[in-house]
């Protein structure tokens, strides 16, 4: 039997539930055993919550932890740690790993790894949509399903065959997947390394068009329209992308999507002085786009928060912007961006952004978490929205330190992470 767990006076913010309110949590092997106030304590320890939010933990939709293969940027021991510092109790790992997860046997390696190795942090791994995520055959998706996986996804790649992509979205139906789609044109892209606009012109960088993510959006929806199949969108970052997400919904389409904080808080701005923190795929956007993405979150265009955790070495980093590794290491940063950006800013209450990182992803996964009802898996979060933080990078968890956040001051504070009743990190307490 574990130990019991009694998170004393906190507000307890379960938008799943409908409850927000100060109360206790009582946990008794590893699940929720209530919710109230005065709760007995015996035999359990005890945490004050006391002006602290209590909320189910983050479940993560997009992350990359690099392992197998490339464990000098991050490993499922370093990313999970990362992730558990951040608040997450979930997360969902792509297949761009090397070799690539396009077989049961390398989705068994993760979980497996994940599971003796890990922090505690559930992780379920993204099976690939084609072999060596080449978008020529179609992976193993049926035997991944039985070893594991949770959605199929080329991660990085787009599925440029329309038809190999109308195939998957079947098989994906069929073994009760879904696919996560990079949506890009690579011709659109050419050899462009920033958002196309007035910040590419100045600094004398080539442009990316929205139209490169944009029209393979359209594609993708059309696609699933025609199915009737269910497609997600991964790192949704213009505003005419929102808008397509915007009007399938309103016919009827399968369709969901993300967004991630940098998109959510930063944009091609940031690039001045040649940042090569701040390159990332797709492209830091400007203002009206980062505008979007949030109306679209406060609107439930856009279904959830997603990091793109994408850890690298500094080497890959610290080089000419043009020549840098694309990705922002998130796990770390993600709830103090987010709820300065939304909640500070009076777009959203700390309600809506805990469905948007926690309810709703575990409901689009179909996997345990994302409320506190009694008899649920204790997957908990202990928050603290008004403490002051500056992000230090050299402190993260993750052995990813490439964040253009590094040294800005945000608030919020992830304070303790427990999941199936076990504390997993408490160094915010």
């Amino acid at each position: 039997m574990r130990e019991g767990l009694l998170i004393r006076g906190g507000r307890v913010v379960d938008p799943a539930n409908g409850v927000d309110g100060v109360a206790d949590v009582l946990v008794r092997d590893g699940r929720v055993a209530a919710v109230g106030e005065g709760l007995d304590a015996a035999g359990a320890r005890v945490v004050s919550a006391a002006g602290r939010v209590v909320a189910p933990g983050f479940i993560d939709m997009h992350c990359h932890l690099r392992d197998p293969g490339q464990e000098y940027k991050e490993d499922i021991v370093s990313g999970t740690r990362a992730a558990a510092r951040g608040g997450f109790t979930g997360i969902c790992c792509m297949p761009n790993t090397k070799p690539v997860n396009d077989s049961a046997a390398v989705t068994r390696y993760i979980i497996e790894k994940a599971q003796t190795q890990g922090s505690g942090v559930h992780v379920y791994p993204v099976g690939a949509i084609s072999k060596g995520l080449e978008g020529v055959e179609m992976a193993e998706i049926g035997r991944m399903r039985q070893a594991g996986i949770i959605a199929i996804s080329d991660d990085g790649r787009p599925v440029v065959n329309s038809n190999l992509l109308r195939l998957a979205m079947q098989y994906a139906d069929h073994f009760g997947l879904f696919i996560m789609s990079h949506s890009e044109d690579k011709s659109l892209v050419g050899d462009g390394v920033m958002n196309e606009g007035y910040m590419s012109t100045k600094l004398g960088l080539p442009g990316i068009t929205r139209a490169a993510e944009e029209v393979m959006i359209a594609r993708d929806i059309l696609v699933a329209e025609a199915e009737g199949k269910r497609i997600h969108l991964c790192h949704v970052s213009t505003r005419g992308g929102v808008q397509l997400v915007r009007e399938a919904k309103a016919r009827g389409v399968r369709v969901t999507a993300e967004t991630t904080p940098h998109y959510i808080c930063a944009t091609d701005a940031w690039v001045a002085g040649y940042d090569s923190r701040c390159r990332v795929n797709p492209p830091l956007r400007e203002e009206s786009d980062r505008q979007a993405c949030i109306a679209g979150l406060a609107d439930g265009t856009i279904d959830v928060i997603a990091t793109d955790h994408a850890p690298h070495h500094e080497d890959e980093k610290r080089v000419e912007f043009h020549l840098a590794a694309s990705g922002i290491s998130g796990f770390e940063t993600a709830f103090c961006v987010c709820n300065t950006e939304l909640v500070r800013a009076g777009v959203m209450d700390i309600g809506r952004l805990i469905h948007l990182m926690s309810a709703r992803p575990a409901q689009l996964l179909g996997v345990p978490g994302g409320s506190l009802a009694a008899g649920m898996p204790a997957d908990i979060v202990i928050l603290d929205p008004e403490r002051r933080v500056t992000v230090d990078a050299s402190k993260f968890k993750s052995k990813g330190k490439n964040t253009p956040f590094d040294g800005k001051a945000y608030y919020g504070a992830v304070c303790m992470t427990v999941v199936g009743g076990r504390v997993i990190d408490e160094e915010g307490m």
